[in-house]
């Protein structure tokens, strides 16, 4: 098979996004209400890593207990929501899925928001209820929804799935604008953290995201073969060897496990999942072995930027990053249909 250009510079693309990440976590680490130097900063955290004395001139409770895990939550949950995102699209072979359209998303923060309002905790784990509570709602939406696609089509096709998954989701967001009606004590912490956000996370959750990152990611990238089978038809694949049943579960239970634990963690967090894929497709092809490592950072780039932005654009005020998500992802989807159409 012929190389494209865009596959012989692959590597080199890596590269690229890898350095990019790294300049813009040290650019939301640096920049907030409070200015910190790069100096600043990188002393802080080298001598945290090392068990060095950090100087006394170092702001170091802002550098390593305020935005250090929030820049790590928002990194690792940008990369897995884009990763969720190009699986999803790979798998319905849709460019408008991600793991939303499933109703996976929704499921997830209605389990969350109940969790919230009903002040549902676990001894020694101050967020485990809420996560506890949006795994399983994701499981159960997961369940639901691939059982009323089987009931209906025998065969899961991708558009009895999405179908479903749509009604499913606008379904739950009316019983969550209930919830949150009724539970009038937790009204504006309820409605900002459904538009997204990630103020007061810690290394707790971080180490949650990381764990479960690690674990799904490496699932996901050990089926890019049947994810690019996908690509061509579901018929293609099962000619071709592919337990096609057996892939679109062990997918969907992947990507529900990846999504659920980031709604519980930062709330619904839009566009991410749709957009970036296809930015990432442009840079390095369609082939899944490449494509979703390249949405892997090309998820975290975009969500730390949209963080930084809802943390500085109208200081000290803090915008729920879901409307940013959704203003900046909205203008770029539109610009990438456009273009995929002019294209065709």
């Amino acid at each position: 098979m012929k190389t494209t250009a865009r596959e012989r510079l692959a590597p080199m693309t890596y590269t690229l996004l890898f350095v990019a990440l790294i300049f813009t976590m040290a650019l939301c680490i640096c920049v907030g209400s409070v200015r910190i130097s790069l100096h600043d900063t990188a002393t802080a955290i080298w001598c945290a890593v090392f068990g060095l004395e950090i100087p006394q001139n170092i702001a170091k409770n802002i550098i390593l207990n305020v935005r250090l895990p929030r820049v790590l939550c928002v990194t690792l949950s940008g990369a897995s929501l884009s990763l969720c995102g190009a699986a999803m699209q790979g798998l319905l072979r849709n460019p408008l899925a991600d793991g939303s359209t499933m109703g996976v998303s929704s499921g997830a923060a209605l389990g969350a928001v109940i969790a919230m309002a009903t002040g549902l905790t676990l001894p020694g784990f101050p967020y485990g209820g809420i996560m506890m509570a949006a795994m399983l709602s994701a499981f159960f939406s997961l369940f639901l929804i691939l059982t009323l696609a089987y009931t209906l089509d025998r065969s899961l096709e991708t558009s009895s799935i999405i179908l479903i998954g749509v009604i499913y989701t606008m379904f739950i967001s009316s019983i969550i604008s209930l919830v949150i009606t009724f539970a009038s004590d937790h009204t504006r912490s309820l409605n900002f953290w459904t538009l997204g956000s990630f103020s007061g996370t810690g290394y707790d959750q971080v180490k949650l995201l990381l764990l479960t990152l690690i674990v799904c990611s490496a699932v996901i990238m050990r089926y890019a073969p049947e994810l690019n089978a996908f690509a061509i038809s579901e018929e293609n694949a099962r000619h071709i060897g592919v337990n096609v049943k057996r892939a679109k579960l062990v997918l969907l239970i992947t990507v529900s496990v990846l999504i659920g634990v980031c709604v519980s963690i930062s709330g619904t967090v839009s566009f991410v999942g749709l957009v970036m894929p296809h930015i990432a497709r442009m840079l390095v092809g369609p082939n899944h072995k490449r494509l979703l490592p390249a949405s892997l950072f090309s998820g975290a780039i975009f969500l730390l930027l949209c963080d930084l932005t809802a943390r500085t654009l109208l200081s000290p005020i803090e915008l729920p990053i879901g409307v940013v998500t959704s203003i900046i992802g909205a203008i770029a989807f539109v610009i990438i249909f456009y273009r995929t159409r002019k294209g065709r």
